[in-house]
């Protein structure tokens, strides 16, 4: 079963934590270590960080993973590259305004 992301903090307290709770599914050569057909799809990635409060602007899908650009609880932009497998945040970045 694939895991969920929980927020109970802000956006950078819960991008930091799952970033370093996870069992993150990449190889070290930064390709998933999974096939596709085991990855979440991308409509369960944006429901996960809607049902956090974050408005998904823009969501890509890459070779490693997906990467989600939003807008988090406080209105500030943040782009997380996202495990394809579990569904955790391996890295994220806040954006400056």
């Amino acid at each position: 079963m694939h895991k969920r992301l929980i927020a109970t903090a802000s956006a950078a307290a819960l991008l930091a934590a799952l970033a370093v709770s996870t069992g993150a599914a990449l190889a070290s050569d930064g390709k998933p270590a999974a096939p596709r057909d085991q990855w979440m799809s991308v409509q369960q990635i944006t429901e996960t960080f809607t049902k956090q409060g974050h408005d998904v602007r823009q969501f890509k899908v890459e070779d490693h993973g997906y990467e989600v650009f939003a807008l988090n609880k406080d209105g500030k932009r943040f782009e997380a590259d996202v495990d394809p497998v579990t569904g955790a945040v391996v890295k994220s970045e806040e954006e400056d305004d």
